[in-house]
């Protein structure tokens, strides 16, 4: 159940871009009571007779399906004394109806990804799931029971609270949450955009739960909701079910409560000062903006990326370039009502923070004296009109952005505001940027008094009606022809004939098949050296990796960057040791350019030494977080008590000052050294998924690839089991309100071992899923953790592996933690697992693998894997066969046979 911070940061400007094909919504058979609205680029309109509207955007291509029920009300609705109302409501519709008491658990066995958010203007209870009809209609009759039938009892209330205070104390570990809170409520006087969906303790705490209820009965009625459904289904069976199931469900006859307030135009700047224990200095700008709904958002969104995006934004040349801070960022939050823009910058200590803010007001300030460029809009527009297709091409995605947008006003915002970006001109990003960001509309550490301040404008309201008076969006082109997502047909599918080159042999693995958008996804290997040879270059071989996009011999960074936009592609680089991995995404157009392009950086990186600097910033200011954060000082404690290996090995667990040293000690020279000593042909392995000609495909890497010097030999480093003596951490993590309780159990186990498949069971039912045995006792029952988990690990090289524990918690309720811990274990050794539990919990695995499997990018990065161990999806359909014939005695003969509460060592991080 994400904060409100994780769900602004996802509605930034950067969200949004242009789709080259889209779907006809299918013709339907209305029933009775329903009526079809507007119906805009394969997204329709439906209408029930009791207010009740449905969005339906059918997509073939896709096996999966996304349903999204969004309640309009949120923080924004809260009265006094009733903050954080609307978020515990969220928590309290799982815990269950008269006819479902855990609707958590239920979605587990179901194999549902399923989750619930809370933010100022909206709820939403959303679930992804591998395509199948009977799923669809039982999870819509779900949200038809939780509408009107949720038990809301003070049993449960009480069961849930301290689950939310977790999560409340979750946020309060965060400074930048909390500096943002902070902010928000300095600049919002009135309206409630100044208060946190978590809502004030004292309010959260002290709930009155006949007040609670009628918040229930007021607003989740079905005048008050959206209900969106995207993926695969047939349109005329869903119509029915969603007749069939909220039809009945009465009109209210109550009103909504007016909403009276709008805030005033800010008449001074305000001051924020934030001062608490751990992290790194920050600084940070606020101005109020106006509505999602308004055309001037549009502007002023483009405006907020032209100034904060990295590397080529203002902030960052004025701000990093200038070592005055490590990094920066932006955005501009779309809201119902007029809302807010966010600068801020990451510092390292030491740094001159006065002088760090001083420079960022003045960078805003002087939008008038240093006006926008065109070729700054071209590349935001670029970038934002990209990330729009890609939104656009996934149904899960597309189900979440009209959540959003539907908040924001009209779901029609999502295709309008894409219109407004390609044609805005640069005349109207600078008018309204320069309106709203004036020193006057500002809240951050800075007060002037000022005889005639200027005023940012009074946003004015938002007639949607008109503004969407006949609008109809583009023309949509065919559906996309369905992909069955069977092994064996992923298999057939896929084209893994290695392309063999004069410099050595390059691996392939190439699925192509239709996709919406024309969308691909696309993963590179290279591997080089081995233990011996990469002796001593850990932090060498992770710099190297990070650092070769940020200049080649023929390119900036920024000319990367901008190469990257115009071939609509998000690129990834990362590794270590003798491992690069880049993923790609982009269109079947551009996936040649791209991969002639990829390779071009990994041949002539220059790793420029500013490039270097930024870098060292960057990692040694989040290495001096960690080691004020519990979860990363527990890990770390584990990660050394399990490491034989000596300083100079790769595998070797460098403390934090270790790392921080072997950071300061890089320099460019090495990096280059390091890079022509071992990049090069020979171990290449490459994989592709979507929409794509191969034939182009491999003409590119062989163009790509040509004339490269031979790689030293690839030997894999190997990680091989070796006991640990058991052994228990404390550590103090002082004015830290979450504590992190982390144990792991080494294991001699490898996924070809007989045992496997029952101890990946095993571990789902002990702490995989929302109906886990650690979940039901620690969240559920006992109410002592936002999150409780294990996981198992086991390597597919070796035997070796690792069991392992986790949950976060308040640190009073430590002792009661590990012990319930503890007598889980305890009694899932002496009792076992039931035949229920065993059929329950391999039906939703199954479903879960199917569902996986359906993901592009999920498929490359298996088939990365696959190469590297001459496996195909042969050996998931195994491994799923293996699952379906597990019975509770053997799942209960391989746990007691592995795992060994005594064996476990421990971490405990928190303020004791």
């Amino acid at each position: 159940m994400p904060s409100l911070l994780s769900t602004a940061l996802i509605r930034t400007s950067t969200m949004l871009l242009l789709a080259f094909f889209v779907l006809t919504v299918q013709a339907a058979t209305l029933p009775a009571g329903v009526t079809q609205g507007p119906s805009v680029e394969g997204v329709t309109q439906y209408t029930l007779d009791n207010g009740l509207k449905v969005l339906l955007a059918p997509d073939e291509s896709k096996p999966t399906t996304t349903v999204n029920m969004t309640y309009l009300v949120g923080a924004r609705h809260e009265n006094y004394g009733e903050t954080g109302m609307a978020h515990l409501l969220e928590h309290m519709l799982f815990r269950g109806t008269p006819t479902l008491r855990n609707a958590l658990a239920e979605f587990s066995k179901r194999g549902l990804a399923a989750n619930g958010s809370t933010n100022s203007d909206r709820t939403n209870y959303y679930a992804s799931f591998a395509a199948d009809a009977d799923t669809l209609d039982w999870y819509l009759r779900w949200q038809a029971d939780a509408m009107v039938n949720s038990l809301i009892l003070r049993e449960d209330l009480d069961a849930e609270m301290t689950v939310v205070r977790n999560e409340m104390e979750r946020g309060e570990n965060s400074p930048f949450q909390v500096l943002l809170q902070k902010m928000r409520a300095a600049a919002f006087q009135w309206h409630n955009y100044g208060q946190d969906t978590i809502g004030a303790r004292s309010d959260v705490e002290n709930v009155d739960i006949a007040q609670l209820r009628a918040f229930y009965e007021t607003y989740y009625q079905p005048d008050n909701a959206v209900l969106i459904v995207a993926g695969r289904f047939e349109v005329d069976a869903v119509l029915h079910t969603i007749s069939d199931a909220f039809s009945s469900i009465p009109r209210p006859e109550r009103q909504l409560p007016p909403e009276y307030t709008i805030e005033p135009v800010q008449d001074g700047e305000r001051q924020v000062t934030l001062r608490r224990q751990g992290g790194s200095p920050l600084i940070a700008a606020l101005f109020h903006t106006p509505a999602s709904g308004d055309p001037d958002f549009t502007a002023l969104d483009l405006g907020v990326a032209i100034l904060a995006d990295t590397p080529s934004g203002r902030l960052y040349k004025a701000l990093v370039n200038n070592q005055l801070s490590a990094a920066v960022f932006g955005f501009a939050a779309g809201m119902y009502q007029p809302g807010y823009a966010l600068f801020g910058a990451q510092l390292e200590s030491g740094m001159d923070q006065a002088k760090a803010l001083e420079t960022m007001n003045r960078t805003l300030d002087d939008l008038t004296g240093q006006p926008f460029t065109q070729a700054e809009l071209d590349r935001m527009r670029n970038k934002w009109l990209t990330d729009w297709a890609r939104v656009y091409a996934q149904p899960s995605s597309l189900a979440s952005v009209l959540s959003e947008k539907v908040a924001e006003g009209d779901w029609r915002l999502f295709f309008l505001q894409r219109d407004q970006v390609e044609d805005i001109a640069l005349e109207d990003v600078q008018r309204v940027t320069t309106a709203y960001l004036k020193a006057t509309n500002r809240t951050n550490g800075l007060y002037i008094p000022t005889e005639q301040p200027e005023r940012a404008p009074a946003p004015k309201p938002v007639e949607l009606d008109e503004l969407l008076k006949g609008y109809e969006g583009k023309e949509t082109s065919a559906s996309v022809t369905a992909f069955d997502p069977s092994p064996e047909n992923i298999d057939a599918a896929t084209l893994r004939d290695p392309l063999v080159l004069p410099n050595g042999e390059v691996e392939l693995a190439l699925l192509s098949k239709p996709t919406r958008g024309d969308r691909v996804e696309a993963r590179l290997l290279l591997q080089f050296g081995d233990a011996d040879s990469l002796k001593g270059m850990r932090e060498i071989s992770s710099a190297t990796a990070s650092l070769l996009d940020h200049g080649t011999s023929s390119m900036t960074r920024q000319e990367i960057q901008d190469r990257f936009d115009a071939l609509q592609a998000s690129v990834g680089f990362g590794g270590g040791a003798g491992v690069v991995a880049v993923d790609m995404s982009t269109t079947e157009e551009h996936l040649p350019a791209l991969t002639e392009l990829v390779l071009h950086i990994l041949r002539e990186a220059n790793f420029p030494a500013n490039e270097l600097a930024e870098y060292q910033r960057q990692a040694y200011t989040a290495i001096s977080n960690a080691m004020a954060e519990p979860s990363a000082l527990a890990s770390r404690a584990l990660a050394r008590h399990d490491n034989p290996w000596p300083r100079d090995d790769l595998r070797y667990t460098p403390t934090f000052e270790e790392a921080r040293s072997d950071i300061e000690a890089l320099t460019a020279e090495k990096l280059k050294d390091f890079h022509t000593r071992f990049y090069g042909a020979g171990t290449i392995r490459f994989s592709a998924v979507g929409a794509f000609d191969p034939d182009a495909v491999k003409a590119a890497i062989s163009k790509g690839v040509e004339g490269w010097r031979e790689a030293p030999a690839y030997t894999r480093v190997a990680d091989p089991y070796h006991p640990v003596a058991p052994e228990t951490f404390t550590i103090d993590t002082p004015g830290k309100a979450n504590a992190f309780y982390l144990t792991t159990l080494p294991l001699k186990l490898q996924d070809t071992d007989p045992d496997y498949p029952a101890l990946y069971l095993a571990n789902y039912l002990l702490g995989g899923s929302e109906t886990s045995r650690l979940w039901n006792r620690v969240r559920v029952q006992d109410g002592l953790s936002y999150n409780v988990r294990s996981s198992l690990d086991a390597s597919s090289f070796e035997p070796s592996g690792e069991w392992t524990i986790y949950a976060i918690h308040a640190p009073d309720s430590s002792t009661r933690l590990v012990q319930a811990v503890k007598e889980e274990l305890g009694r899932v050794l002496k009792d076992g697992y039931t035949e229920e539990e065993v059929r329950e919990g391999v039906s939703a695995l199954l479903n879960y693998r199917k569902l996986a499997r359906t993901r592009d990018g999920t498929l490359a990065s298996a088939w990365l894997n696959y190469l590297q161990l001459d496996r195909t999806f042969e050996w998931s359909a195994k491994i799923d066969q293996a699952l379906a014939g597990l019975t509770a005695e053997t799942v209960n003969a391989a746990l007691r046979k592995r795992l060994n509460p005594e064996a476990f060592s421990a971490a405990l991080a928190g303020d004791f």
